[in-house]
């Protein structure tokens, strides 16, 4: 053969090597697919667990219990490894076996689950589906170089001179939680003229006061000062205004009350990457990975007795300002009940 039809031949055959080596070792890379929280999920956590564990992590959005569980029950679920529902739609799932039973042998880090949400994870109390990923509640959060008087509880929403500024959650169990918890009754109530109570303060007292339920876009909106208090998620407007800003905003929880959501790290029933879905929920019960999360996002260290030692930032509320919330828990039949209150809330439906 000529030297130059060779030397053709062996730069081919190297770059048909190469191909293979590239094509193939992307077929065999592991990926753990994740669907979480807007906002929810530290980049600095997922890249030391993609670097340890030499994988690919997929991350996909939901901003509400509702939104996740409608795509997951249309046959969602095949797609994703680690759902991170709140505690009564994980319950939910539970019920409905749309769940993997976690290897507990998998999960040495499991010991560090503190008492107090142990004491709180009734829907599972064994973690037999499930694993907390955080505790905690959302609040109010107050633009002060925009408002200087306003009351420090859920009564803000009445407000009329904030009319057109102010935004509650577009999540039916937070905010019909908070109307529960102003009225005086559990963030659970099935009781039909405590939720007719709770339907009348939404709709005719609260709701025109608000530009809209938002549960994804409030922070933005407000960063840029077009909404001055919002009902929300401390993560969600902290993450979005730069830190020498950080004074403008009063940030509380209401007096009277309000709901308390343990978000739960999950397998899906059918999720194709199992055991790498056990070594990321292992990972983050870590304490010194845990401890990065809360730093992330301010928040204090409700679900792990040993990652405070670990942090290097102040929480923005303290785990007692939930002393006085209550945990949302599974209606049952009654879910159907407040899905019709929560659309006539919204749309004005009957």
């Amino acid at each position: 053969m000529h030297k130059s039809f060779k030397l053709i031949a062996l730069v081919i055959a190297l770059a048909a090597s190469i191909l293979c080596f590239t094509s193939c070792s992307k077929s065999n890379e592991r990926v753990l697919n994740l669907y979480n929280w807007t906002y929810y999920t530290p980049d600095s956590v997922i890249e030391l667990f993609e670097e340890k564990y030499d994988c690919k992590v997929v991350l996909s959005y939901f901003s509400s219990n509702e939104e996740m569980f409608a795509k997951i029950a249309a046959g969602g679920a095949s797609g994703y490894d680690i759902i991170i529902p709140s505690a009564d739609y994980t319950s939910i799932m539970i019920k409905q076996g749309m769940c993997t039973p976690l290897d507990h042998d998998k999960l040495p880090n499991l010991k560090y689950l503190s008492p107090l949400v142990l004491s709180k994870v009734t829907y599972d109390p064994s973690q037999t589906y499930s694993v907390p990923y955080f505790m905690g509640s959302p609040g109010i959060m107050v633009n002060k170089s925009k408002v200087q008087q306003y009351d420090r509880d859920w009564s803000i929403f009445a407000d009329t001179s904030l009319a057109g500024k102010m935004t509650m959650l577009d999540d039916m169990r937070e905010t019909m939680g908070a109307a529960a918890s102003y009225l005086g009754y559990s963030v659970n109530t099935i009781d039909p003229e405590e939720l007719k109570a709770m339907e009348n303060l939404l709709t005719n007292v609260w709701k025109p006061n608000l530009v809209k339920f938002d549960a994804e876009g409030f922070g933005k909106a407000f960063s840029r000062g077009e909404f001055w208090a919002v009902h929300g998620y401390p993560e969600g407007v902290f993450t979005e205004v730069s830190e020498e800003n950080w004074g403008n905003i009063d940030f509380f929880m209401s007096p009277k009350g309000g709901t308390i959501y343990i978000d739960n790290m999950l397998i899906p029933k059918n999720a194709k990457h199992v055991d790498l879905a056990h070594e990321f929920i292992n990972f983050i019960l870590d304490p010194q990975i845990y401890a990065m999360f809360l730093d992330a996002f301010h928040f204090p260290s409700t679900c792990n007795s040993e990652a405070a030692q670990y942090m290097t930032v102040t929480p923005f509320y303290d785990a007692q300002w939930l002393s006085n919330h209550e945990l949302m828990v599974d209606l049952g039949e009654n879910l159907a009940t407040y899905t019709a209150i929560w659309e006539r809330v919204k749309y004005g439906t009957q």
